[in-house]
């Protein structure tokens, strides 16, 4: 069931006239039954696992709380770790794992026929995962205390505007919303449907116009024209950045109609001048969730030069891995490593000293420019179908390159989709505010309203089409 569809809208028009007339705890069950329906319309099947994962954290979450001593607290904590990652591990990286021993015994001349299987990747899996596992994680480090209503925990775990692609909520954040009686009142509920409409714009009309740019590109796996790959990777950044986005905004314009709140995922990331500052507009939830239970575990920047290296790196490394099964994925991962580490190392150190603001301007705009191109380099590893067409790519890019009219024109195509989305991200930036358009008198908004249903109407992509981050 797509944000974008008809099918979703009947949904919850559904919900929302339920919600509206229901008590606090009925509100709260039909939720979670509209949540488990929402996430069965992909294959019910699917259900078990996140039944599973939820009365796994639900048990553990309580034992953990109940004891007194260290070591059963960490055998109930390794006990959820061991279901939850037994279970992604499984559905998302066996067949991965099993490609990758055969292809590593080849190399030393074996001929090896390992046991593959026929596995779905459930929708979501990666999401609900690491939001069930900050639960039990924040009550074994004594930032949480467990709830017994165990439907509410359900809720949590389903809720479903962020279900299948986030963001990542903490129960810390969410879980109280969700105990605690809730009142809609009208000025969120028109906040919700204002982030509602920008983020089917941002999927309907960018990102689907975008994808036809990006698509045919891809598809191709010999030689090609170096022009039409970059235009092709130009129009893939903004492709993904409005379809997560795009995903992520109506997921909170959906809680806000219901009075509920959920994190910003995204704050203008291609502002970025550096990668640690990318990493704090991009994707949020997963970067801080990242940071939280991986990166300061390890040891953060404490303990010298090297070691925060190497936790910089093995972080990277599993943050690409969470993306995908496969080495583009890991690769991509240990670029963005690679930056961090070069960042924290060598370009931090750097004090750049001037009597005028203007030279500091000037390296200020450099640093965005310069990064943004590094940051397409990136979006080539991540949307490649292999490291062989990475290969064939930056060949193509860099030695056969022909900009003739009909590479103009694709260029003129790709300005024209972005125009409306950059305009609105440079108001929003100059103001720091990400709802600036919102704030706008309602003459103005209305002008902004009409002229965006006109370029979905008119232009964009009207057949609901999955979002990009599904498949994570």
């Amino acid at each position: 069931m797509l944000f974008n569809s008809l099918t979703f809208f009947i949904f919850f028009v559904i919900v929302y006239g339920l919600y509206l007339i229901l008590p606090h705890r009925w509100q709260n069950r039909m939720l979670l039954a509209a949540s488990y329906v929402f996430y069965g319309w992909w294959d019910w099947r699917f259900l078990s696992l996140i039944l599973i994962s939820t009365l796994v954290d639900y048990i553990c979450g309580l034992k953990i709380a109940a004891q007194d001593s260290p070591r059963p607290r960490r055998l109930f904590l390794i006990a959820s770790l061991a279901a939850n990652l037994g279970l992604l591990g499984f559905f998302k990286y066996f067949n991965f794992f099993i490609g990758s021993a055969e292809n590593l015994i080849r190399v030393f001349g074996g001929h090896p026929h390992l046991w593959h299987l026929n596995i779905i990747l459930p929708v979501g899996i990666s999401f609900y995962t690491f939001q069930t596992l900050s639960y039990t994680i924040d009550i074994y480090q004594g930032k949480l205390q467990p709830t017994r209503r165990f439907f509410d925990f359900a809720l949590y775990v389903a809720f479903f505007p962020q279900l299948v692609a986030g963001p990542i909520e903490r129960a810390r954040h969410l879980l109280p919303q969700i105990l605690q009686s809730r009142q809609v009142r009208w000025p969120q509920v028109k906040e919700g449907f204002f982030l509602i409409y920008w983020g089917l714009f941002e999927k309907m009309f960018v990102a689907g116009l975008m994808a036809r740019l990006v698509d045919p590109v891809f598809a191709v796996q010999g030689s090609q024209n170096g022009a039409q790959v970059v235009i092709a990777l130009y129009a893939f950044a903004f492709q993904i950045f409005c379809d997560f986005d795009g995903y992520s905004n109506i997921a909170r314009g959906l809680a806000k109609c219901m009075g509920i709140d959920i994190m910003v995922n995204f704050r203008i990331p291609y502002l970025a001048r550096n990668p640690r500052e990318f990493w704090t507009r991009w994707h949020i939830s997963l970067s801080s969730w990242l940071r939280d239970y991986l990166y300061i575990p390890l040891g953060g920047n404490r303990g010298g030069r090297w070691r925060t290296a190497r936790n910089l790196m093995i972080t990277m490394l599993l943050g690409g891995l969470w993306h995908g099964a496969a080495w583009t994925f890991v690769v991509w991962g240990l670029f963005h490593g690679i930056l961090l580490m070069v960042h924290r190392f060598w370009v931090e150190g750097i004090k750049f000293q001037s009597s005028s603001e203007k030279p500091v301007r000037i390296f200020q705009c450099a640093s965005w420019l310069i990064f943004f191109h590094v940051t397409l380099l990136g979006w080539l590893l991540f949307r490649a179908q292999s490291l062989a067409q990475v290969g064939q790519m930056l060949n193509d890019i860099f030695l056969r390159c022909r900009w003739d009219y009909d590479i103009v024109i694709l260029g003129m195509r790709l300005i024209a989709i972005g125009l409306p989305l950059w305009l609105v991200q440079i108001a929003q930036a100059r103001r720091d505010d990400l709802m600036i358009v919102f704030k706008q008198h309602w003459a103005i908004q209305t002008v902004i309203y009409a002229f965006w249903a006109y370029l979905i109407i008119g232009w964009g992509v009207m057949a609901p089409e999955e979002f990009i981050y599904f498949q994570f």
